[in-house]
Order: C-alpha cells, then sequence, then structure tokens
C-alpha cells in the first residue's frame, strides 16, 4: 500500500515519518510530476516526470511510473536535480569564515590562515570546522564535498576531520595531506595506511579517500610535493591524487615532468590550473587529467592571473569540477560558483570579441551546471556513483521550488538553477537515498549546541598565540 502526500506538503513532516517509519534498505519514495533535470546526456529533462529512490539507489526516471509500496510525493512545481559535487574545499576552515573578506593576495591568506591560526588547531577544531563545512554544504544542495584537509597535525587531528564528515551524512572525500606551517608529527603519509583500515575499508560507502598535495616545493618544501614519491603511496594504497596550487611557469614545468614520469591520469585532479602554458594544458589533456577550477578564488584572491581557467580546460577536452576553495575568503555555495564562472567566462568571451566580425564562444548554463554535477563527480573518481540522476546511480538529488517568489514562473530549469535559485529554495536534500534537509531544515542537528561549538572554537583558535 504506497502513501501519498499532496502537492501542498511536497516535503511535510507527514512524509518525512513516513519515510523514517521504513528500514532504510527496503524505503522507496516515488516523486511524481517534478521538472526532472538528470543531467544525464541520453535523459535531459523531463517535464512532468517521476523518479523513483529504492534504498539508497535511483531505480528509475520517467513518466507515470508504477508507485507500488512506495511513498508517493506529489513534487508538481518544482525541479528534482542531481545534488551539487564539491571538489576542493579546506573544510577545517569554516569557524574562520569571512574572517579576512578582502584578502589582498595568496600570500596574505598563507601567512594569516596556514602559519597562523592552523598552528594552534586541536583535534576538536577540526572536528567543529569540517562539521561545519558539511553541514553548510548539504544546506546549499551540495551531496558530495571533497574535504581537502591540510592541517593534519596528529592521527588525531585526521581522525577528527573524517569522523566529522562521516557524522553529516555528506558523501565525503577525504583528501590527505600533513600541514604547511608549525610543529606536527610528520605521521603523513604514512598514516594513511592505518586511515584506510579504519575508516575506508569498504568500496561501498560514503566516505572515500585521496592522497592530497601541493604543485611545488616553493612553500613548503619537498615533502608535501606531487612526485614520483608521493605517487606511489597513492598507487600502493589504490587511491586517487588531488594537488592544489597549480599555478603559473612553476607548476607547469612540474606538469611536463609528472608526463614525463609517468604519474598523471584520470586519477589526479589538478586544482585551479591557472596561469599555465600551453604546454601544460596539452599534456594534462592527453594525459586525461581531471581539473577542479575555483572560479572565486582565482578571481576574489588574484591567484596568478586572476582568471578561472575553464576556456584553457576546454580547448584540450577537459570539462571541469567546480569548487569553493577556502571559507575564511569565499562564500560557501555552489550557486556564486556557477554564476560567477559564468559571468566571468561570457565577459570574456564577448570583450574578446568587440570590435571584430568574431562571433563570442560563450559557455551556458548547462555547461556550469554540468560542471557543478556530473564533471565534478568525475573529478572526484565518482562518476559511476552520483553527478546524475541516471537509474543505477546513488539517489544523491536535489528538490528545488520553482514556484516560490525568486523562481517563479519556470520558464527553463537549467536558468533557473544556475541564475535564479538559492539554498532557500532546496527543500529537500537526499543523500544516498537518505534525507538529510526536509522542508527547508537539515535534519538532525541540534543549531543552539553547534552554534555554542562553533564559537567556542572560535574563541579559542584566535586568542592563542601561533605555534
Amino acid at each position: 500500500m504506497n502513501a501519498n502526500v499532496n502537492a501542498s506538503t511536497t516535503t511535510s513532516a507527514a512524509a518525512l515519518d513516513e519515510l523514517r517509519r521504513r528500514p532504510a534498505d527496503r524505503r522507496r519514495i516515488l516523486f511524481t510530476g517534478a521538472t526532472v533535470v538528470t543531467m544525464d546526456p541520453d535523459l535531459g529533462v523531463i517535464d512532468g516526470g517521476d523518479l523513483l529512490v529504492e534504498g539508497d539507489t535511483i531505480a528509475a526516471v520517467g513518466r507515470d511510473l508504477d508507485a507500488g509500496d512506495a511513498v508517493v510525493v506529489d513534487a508538481t512545481g518544482t525541479i528534482l536535480t542531481p545534488g551539487f559535487v564539491d571538489t576542493h574545499r579546506h573544510a577545517w576552515e569554516a569557524q574562520l569564515r569571512r574572517i579576512m573578506p578582502d584578502v589582498d593576495d595568496l600570500g596574505g591568506y598563507v601567512m594569516a590562515t596556514l602559519a597562523g591560526y592552523a598552528t594552534v588547531y586541536r583535534p576538536e577544531d577540526m572536528y567543529i570546522g569540517t562539521r561545519l563545512a558539511a553541514l553548510t554544504a548539504i544546506d546549499s544542495g551540495i551531496t558530495t564535498m571533497l574535504d581537502f584537509s591540510h592541517n593534519s597535525r596528529t592521527r588525531e587531528h585526521s581522525d577528527a576531520a573524517i569522523e566529522a564528515v562521516r557524522d553529516t551524512g555528506i558523501r565525503g572525500v577525504h583528501a590527505s595531506m600533513g600541514p604547511h606551517f608549525g610543529d606536527w608529527d610528520r605521521q603523513w603519509p604514512g598514516d594513511l595506511t592505518r586511515i584506510r583500515d579504519r575508516y575506508f575499508s569498504s568500496d561501498d560507502q560514503l566516505l572515500t579517500l585521496r592522497l592530497a598535495a601541493l604543485a611545488t616545493d616553493e612553500i613548503c618544501g619537498p615533502a608535501l610535493a606531487y612526485g614520483p614519491e608521493l605517487a606511489a603511496v597513492a598507487a600502493d594504497l589504490g587511491i586517487g591524487v588531488s594537488v592544489d596550487a597549480v599555478f603559473g611557469v612553476s607548476s607547469s614545468e612540474a606538469v611536463l615532468r609528472w608526463a614525463k614520469d609517468g604519474i598523471l591520469s584520470p586519477d589526479v585532479t589538478l586544482i585551479h590550473a591557472t596561469g599555465l602554458t600551453s604546454e601544460a594544458w596539452k599534456t594534462m589533456g592527453e594525459t586525461g587529467t581531471t581539473v577542479a577550477l575555483a572560479p572565486t578564488s582565482d578571481a576574489q584572491i588574484g591567484l596568478e592571473t586572476a582568471i578561472p581557467a575553464v576556456d584553457e580546460a576546454l580547448s584540450v577536452g577537459i570539462r571541469p569540477g567546480l569548487s569553493i576553495d577556502v571559507e575564511v575568503a569565499l562564500a560557501s555555495d555552489m550557486f556564486t560558483q556557477m554564476r560567477a564562472l559564468h559571468a566571468i567566462q561570457r565577459m570574456r568571451a564577448v570583450n574578446a570579441a568587440h570590435g571584430t566580425d568574431v562571433q563570442p564562444s560563450r559557455i551556458t548554463t548547462h555547461d556550469v551546471l554540468d560542471f557543478a554535477t556530473l564533471q565534478g563527480a568525475r573529478t572526484n573518481g565518482l562518476a559511476g556513483v552520483t553527478g546524475s540522476l541516471t537509474p543505477g546511480k546513488k539517489a544523491d538529488l536535489l528538490v528545488v521550488q520553482a514556484e516560490d517568489l525568486n523562481n517563479m514562473p519556470l520558464n527553463d530549469p537549467i536558468g533557473t538553477l544556475v541564475l535564479g535559485s538559492d539554498a532557500r529554495n532546496i527543500s529537500a536534500v537526499l543523500i544516498n537515498g537518505e534525507p538529510r534537509k526536509w522542508n527547508g531544515q537539515v535534519l538532525d542537528v541540534d543549531l543552539p549546541a553547534l552554534r555554542a561549538q562553533v564559537h567556542a572554537s572560535r574563541e579559542y583558535v584566535l586568542n592563542t598565540p601561533a605555534a
């Protein structure tokens, strides 16, 4: 017998109660009458569509699906879309949000945050910051977050960061790296074996592991710089690699060395990739290396050329993922990243063609939504798991209200998602089939208690001298 929920209570408490009464592995939910933006090239957009979730998996997408014993939710007036995928965020910094909103450059960020605040973080500060970042990600529709955790001062710091991501229920990628400055136990990268065995023993779980590294040794010396030694560690563990601070001439030279050494592949993600040479880009394209852009970070902090390298990536056949980067100076959500990249690229394209008879080559709203979903999943090594509403993939999806004041009337669903919507329009978030946000509220969070923890941690970090 199915349970029906009418359109006026699409994500009502009654629907949630009915879902939670059922065992998760036998739970079935059928969303009906939605505009389904699948981001699957073969399925496209389905008007008046249905989507069936069975357990943790998308079972079917189409029209007039058989409900069977599913909880039926009339989703008329909503858009169903894949959850966003964040390919790079330093989540531990979240209690320092917007502490330097007008940071001048990368050096200013590095010295204040990595050489200063980071050195006094305790494991509990790692936990609090990372949990806050992950919960905020869920609230704004990010269902997968790669946490580039580069403050692993001890084993306990690493454990705290992983447990924080696990405890929120987000699909998390823990990218582990040692800290840039200050005292630490030098347990990384050797501790990755223990981390893998303790937290990542199964291939069928929400959390996955990657090795994190820097592009060059200019800031912190060779121990943290990607090369044959760290590549061998990752290969032995069977995990991917995410490389940050990929900028300019020195990183371009490093890319060519990595290719010569045979350590570039689709399992390697280069983050930012700003100001690289054409030779480096050609090599990245030929090796299938993935790229994570950070549109607001490049532009606002002024990284190298300060221009997100979307045109360079597309020119060699790389469709990049998108990322948040550092909340100490930037916005926390994917809507901002999509809009910033869309505006910057289109501005550059028109400007380059201005005064000529050349037709500008502009990206579209579909492009940036693709980057934020399917390409982000591919960049994180999860293309077969998430990133599109494809039957057989895990049920990571958003219910977005298309008839809210700022979205109605619905004329173009992808344009509405990219240019019109924000976190307030996301009425529900499912991750692995589990409701994590419902009726506009993130679930199972004691907000007053979290707020007290965040404030206490911030006060400790700000008032403790750098180590």
